[in-house]
């Protein structure tokens, strides 16, 4: 009874996030582009983008999953957990939208994005900032995974960390969201703005210089 109300509340807000993040990822592509959506869980988030009023021609995608659902929204490929199973520059855009916090390793995986990456990488996560954004994190972290039995870590990177590990592994800022405004109504109040943080990042192409980053 518990985790069905909770499934219902978390129904509201996650298509609002949807709604936002699509227009964004559709706002960073161009004709012809291939898309892969890294921890894509159900697909949503891709199939809305592929569906979209404002796509550009061509635009083709796919997912990504340690552990496949089944009935997903696109096509979606399983991995090891350590080793994306594409090539080096393979896709146009990679999405990593709410799956870097939940990475023992979130570093490694970020590395694998930018590896398979040409152009973009978009990553959407969370921002810590102080004790009471913590705590707010937190639960809202747990309430929308704790009733698909997804592990939580509660570790949640500052923005200035997530600049550091931006550059370590030399993925120039493009682009910064934060705050940005994903919910609606009074969970925006609670759960939105400053503990939201978006960046579009541009892996750098082998033979470039270090490319520049958001001071």
């Amino acid at each position: 009874m518990i985790k069905g109300l909770m499934r219902r509340m978390h129904h509201a807000i996650y298509e609002s996030r949807v709604r936002t993040l699509a227009d964004i990822v559709v706002g960073c592509l161009q004709p012809g582009d291939r898309v892969l959506d890294v921890g894509c869980g159900n697909g949503v988030l891709l199939s809305r983008v592929l569906a979209h009023a404002r796509t550009p021609a061509g635009v083709t995608g796919m997912g990504v999953e340690r552990f496949p659902r089944g009935g997903e929204a696109v096509e979606v490929q399983g991995y090891d957990g350590k080793r994306l199973p594409h090539a080096d520059g393979a896709w146009d855009v990679v999405i990593c939208a709410d799956v870097l916090h939940h990475e023992p390793d979130h570093e490694r995986l970020l590395r694998e994005v930018a590896r398979v990456s040409r152009r973009l990488v978009i990553v959407k996560d969370h921002a810590r900032e102080g004790v009471t954004g913590w705590l707010r994190i937190s639960l809202m972290d747990w309430a929308a995974n704790a009733p698909y039995g997804v592990r939580c870590l509660y570790r949640y990177l500052s923005v200035r960390e997530w600049r550091a590990v931006f550059a370590s592994l030399d993925l120039g800022v493009e682009r910064e969201l934060h705050p940005m405004r994903l919910y609606p109504g009074v969970w925006e109040t609670f759960f939105g703005g400053r503990l939201q943080y978006l960046a579009i990042l541009r892996p750098r192409v082998r033979g470039e210089s270090r490319p520049p980053t958001v001071g």
